[in-house]
C-alpha cells in the first residue's frame, strides 16, 4: 500500500526546538519522528517508529543467527525479586517505585536481570537444558537526574538485553562470545565505527565485561587506548603502580605556610620560601625537577559516602596534587553508595579535619604515637608508594610539612585508584603510553558469572546428578541510542541523511508543479517501485510549494529521491542521491530500473 503524505501523520517544523542540545534530538523533533512528552520521555511518531523497527529487525536477525530466543517481559515489575538480588535497596533513587491500589510496591524496570533468572528457574532444571540464550527488546526506565541530548541519554529508552545460562564456566566463555561475535556483526551492518573496551565489573563481579563504545564528540565517556592495542573505559583502567623506593632516614620538617589552601597556592609558596627540591631525595624530587610542582604535593581531597540505607560516612583520599578524583571512576569504587565532596556541614563535624591543610600525619599525632589524624577512613591513591616523599597539610591551620615519607611517617586504610587518567600514562599491559577520546557506549557484553543465580536459587542438575549454580551472562544493546547516534553520524545542514539499512523508506517520490501530467508519472512510477518490491514514501500533496516539498525530502532524509516534474510529459524524471547529492535526468524506466536495482 502507497504511503501518501497527503494523509500521512506528519508535520515538520522549521525551527528547532528550543531544549534541543544535539544534531540527532534537532533534527529527528523537526523531521517528525518523535515529539517530546517530559523531560528525557519521547513520544515516537510514524517515521520514528519505522526507523526504529528497522535497526530492530537488524537485532533480531542476528540475535538468531546466535541461537538467541526473544521473549517479552512486562515493564512493570514486582518488588519482591529485587527484594532478594538486593537491588530494590541499591538503586538509590535512580529507578521509579509506585503502589498500586492495595498498597503493593512495584517498580518500572530498568533492567530484568531477575526476570530472565525467575524464568529460566521456573521451567529448567537439568544441564541438559542448556546452554540458553534469551533476549527481549523492551523499554526501560531510569530516574535520570539530569536526562540530556533527546535520545542519548533519557528516562525512557529501548533497549535489547540478552541472557545466556550456561552449567559451566567454559560453557559461558562460548555463549560470551558468540553474543560478542553477534555485536560486531550488529555494527558492521549499521556501518558503525565501534571499540571494544574493558569495562569495570561492578558490583556483580564476574570474570569478563567489556563496552563496544562508538567514538563521537558529544559521547558523555572518555575511554584509553594505547597503539598497541590496549583499550578500556576510565572506570576500568588500571593505573601501573611505580616500585617502592628505599626509605630515607629523617623526620617530616613542618612549615608555616599562610594563605595555601591550594595545591596552587602551596606550589607558589614553596617555591618562594623552601630549597629546590634535591635529587636523591626518595620521592617525586627524584625526577630532577628544579623547582617545586603540583606532582611533589599530596593533595586530600575529602568525601561523603551516602550508603543506601541513607548511612553517611566521610573518607579521605590521598593522591598527587597534580591529579584530582575522576567522578566515574569514584562512583564506581565506591558504588551502590553516592558519592559527593564533602559539605560544610561535614567539616563542622570533624574538627580534626582542617580545610586546606589536611595531611595524613601531623606533628602532635607523632609525639603521641596516634596512627590517625583524623579519624576518618584515610585511602591512597596507588603512585603514593613506600619511600616517596611529599609536600602536605601539617593538619594545623597555615601549616604545611614536607620530606613526609610514606611508610616512614604515615601509612593509610587501602588504597584506591580513582585519580583522573591523563594521555600519556602507561596502559597497564605494557602496550605503551595510552590517549584518552570520547565516546558513546551502544552495547555491553558481561560475564554475570553466579551473582544473580545465587540470589534467586537458580540451581539444575549435572551429569552426576548434583545440583549445580547456573552461571550467566549479559549483552545488552541501546536500541533507541543507537538510532540517536545513526542521526548524530547521518545528516548535512540541511536534514537527515539515514543510511538505506534503517532509511523509514527505500523512495521517497516528489510531484510537483500544477500539471496533471507530472501526478499521473508519479502515480504510474510508485506503482511499479512498489511491484518491485520497494518501500516508498509518494509525496502527493496537491497545494504544496516544490521548494517546501523539497525541504521536507531533505529533512526526512530518505537516502533516494525521485522528483517528477516539468520533464514529466516528455517522460523524464530526476533521480536525487541525497549521499552524495548527485541528481541526474533519466526516464521513468530508467528511474524504475535503478531504484530496483539498489
Amino acid at each position: 500500500m502507497v504511503t501518501r503524505l497527503s494523509t500521512y501523520f506528519l508535520r515538520t517544523l522549521r525551527e528547532d526546538p528550543a531544549d534541543a542540545e544535539v544534531t540527532s534530538h534537532r533534527l529527528l523533533v523537526r523531521a517528525g519522528y518523535i515529539r517530546r512528552a517530559a523531560p528525557g520521555i519521547f513520544t515516537w511518531l510514524p517515521l520514528g517508529l519505522r526507523v526504529k523497527a528497522k535497526l530492530e529487525t537488524i537485532i533480531r536477525e542476528e540475535m538468531a543467527a546466535a541461537g538467541a530466543f526473544e521473549v517479552h517481559f512486562p515493564a512493570l515489575l514486582p518488588r519482591e525479586p529485587y527484594e532478594e538480588s538486593g537491588r530494590w535497596t541499591s538503586y538509590g533513587d535512580g529507578i521509579f517505585r509506585l503502589q498500586d491500589r492495595k498498597g503493593a510496591d512495584y517498580l518500572l524496570a530498568p533492567t530484568h536481570e531477575e526476570m530472565f533468572t525467575l524464568l529460566v528457574k521456573d521451567l529448567y532444571a537439568s544441564y541438559k537444558d542448556l546452554p540458553l540464550t534469551i533476549y527481549q527488546i523492551q523499554d526501560k526506565y531510569r530516574d535520570e537526574a539530569r536526562p540530556r541530548a533527546g535520545l542519548l541519554r533519557g528516562r525512557e529508552f529501548t533497549m535489547k538485553d540478552a541472557y545466556s545460562f550456561d552449567a559451566t564456566d567454559a560453557g559461558q566463555d562460548a555463549s560470551y562470545q558468540s553474543q560478542r561475535d553477534a555485536y560486531e556483526r550488529i555494527f558492521q551492518r549499521l556501518n558503525m565505527e565501534y571499540v571494544i573496551v574493558a569495562a569495570d565489573n561492578g558490583l556483580m563481579g564476574g570474570a569478563r565485561s567489556e563496552e563496544f563504545l562508538h567514538p563521537i564528540a558529544v559521547g558523555e565517556d572518555t575511554f584509553v587506548r594505547s597503539a598497541g592495542g590496549y583499550a578500556a573505559n576510565v572506570e576500568a583502567f588500571t593505573t601501573v603502580v611505580p616500585d617502592a623506593l628505599p626509605v630515607a632516614e629523617g623526620t617530616p620538617v613542618v612549615f608555616d605556610s599562610p594563605a595555601t589552601p591550594t595545591i596552587e597556592t602551596l606550589v607558589a609558596h614553596s617555591n618562594a620560601h623552601l630549597d629546590a627540591p634535591a635529587p636523591g631525595v626518595a620521592g617525586p624530587a627524584t625526577d630532577g625537577a628544579t623547582t617545586w610542582t603540583a606532582a611533589h604535593t599530596l593533595k586530600n581531597v575529602v568525601l561523603a559516602l551516602t550508603q543506601p540505607d541513607g548511612t553517611r560516612e566521610l573518607v579521605v583520599i590521598g593522591l598527587p596534587g597534580d591529579r584530582d578524583v575522576d567522578d566515574k571512576r569514584v562512583e564506581v569504587a565506591f558504588a551502590p553508595a553516592e558519592v559527593e565532596a564533602a559539605t560544610e556541614a561535614d567539616f563542622a563535624k570533624h574538627k580534626g579535619l582542617v580545610k586546606g591543610y589536611i595531611g595524613p600525619w601531623s606533628e602532635a599525632g607523632a609525639v603521641l604515637g596516634e596512627e590517625s589524624t583524623t579519624g576518618i577512613r584515610y585511602l591512597l591513591d596507588p603512585r603514593v608508594v613506600t619511600g616517596t616523599a611529599w609536600v602536605t597539610g601539617a593538619n594545623v591551620h597555615e601549616q604545611h610539612v614536607h620530606s613526609l615519607v610514606a611508610g616512614r611517617d604515615f601509612t593509610a586504610d587501602g588504597v584506591v585508584d580513582v585519580a583522573t587518567v591523563r594521555a600519556g600514562d602507561p596502559a597497564p599491559d605494557g602496550s605503551g603510553p595510552v590517549e584518552l577520546a570520547r565516546g558513546m557506549e551502544i552495547g555491553h557484553v558481561f560475564q554475570l558469572g553466579r551473582f544473580f543465580a545465587e540470589k534467586l536459587g537458580l540451581k539444575v542438575l549435572d551429569e552426576n546428578g548434583k545440583l549445580v549454580t547456573v552461571t550467566m551472562g549479559s549483552y545488552g544493546i541501546g536500541v533507541t541510542r543507537i538510532l540517536a547516534i545513526l542521526a548524530e553520524l547521518n545528516n548535512d545542514d540541511r536534514g537527515l541523511v539515514w543510511p538505506a539499512s534503517i532509511a523509514p523508506f527505500d523512495v521517497h517520490v516528489v510531484a510537483t508543479g500544477r500539471d496533471a501530467v507530472a501526478f499521473e508519472v508519479a502515480e504510474q512510477l510508485v506503482a511499479e517501485l512498489e511491484a518491485s518490491g520497494k518501500d516508498v514514501l509518494f509525496d502527493d500533496r496537491p497545494k504544496v510549494s516544490p521548494g517546501v516539498k523539497f525541504g521536507d525530502a531533505e529533512l526526512i532524509g530518505v537516502p533516494q529521491i525521485v522528483i517528477v516534474g516539468r520533464g514529466a510529459a516528455d517522460g523524464q524524471v530526476e533521480l536525487w542521491d541525497r549521499r552524495s547529492g548527485e541528481r541526474t535526468n533519466v526516464s521513468v524506466a530508467e528511474a524504475v530500473a535503478a531504484l530496483a536495482a539498489g
